[in-house]
């Protein structure tokens, strides 16, 4: 919880100041979400290569590495889920 006091909500708002400033352009829900998703899997995966040694070395732990990035996004997701199951006014859901 201390790195959320430390700038990581603030990181992740600047990403969805991002995804609002691109629906204002008309761009669709679902290409914005493409491409963060797309965006973020690259991020993390040239993340992941920085702290191995080698080629050799990454490919062993690939499958290690794609679990941690998957476990924490299905806990991200759920969170947000749950929350707007929750808290979202479905009376008011158009864009």
């Amino acid at each position: 919880m201390e790195e959320k006091n430390n700038g990581f909500l603030k990181r992740a708002d600047a990403h969805i100041a991002l995804a609002n400033e691109q629906l204002a352009q008309k761009l669709t829900q679902g290409e914005i979400s493409a491409s963060f998703m797309y965006g973020s899997a690259r991020f993390s995966a040239w993340m992941a290569a920085t702290s191995f040694e080698t080629s050799a070395d990454m490919k062993a732990e690939k499958q290690k590495v794609v679990e941690y990035f998957m476990k924490e996004y299905k806990l991200a997701l759920e969170e947000h889920l749950d929350n707007h199951i929750e808290n979202f006014d479905f009376s008011n859901n158009k864009i």
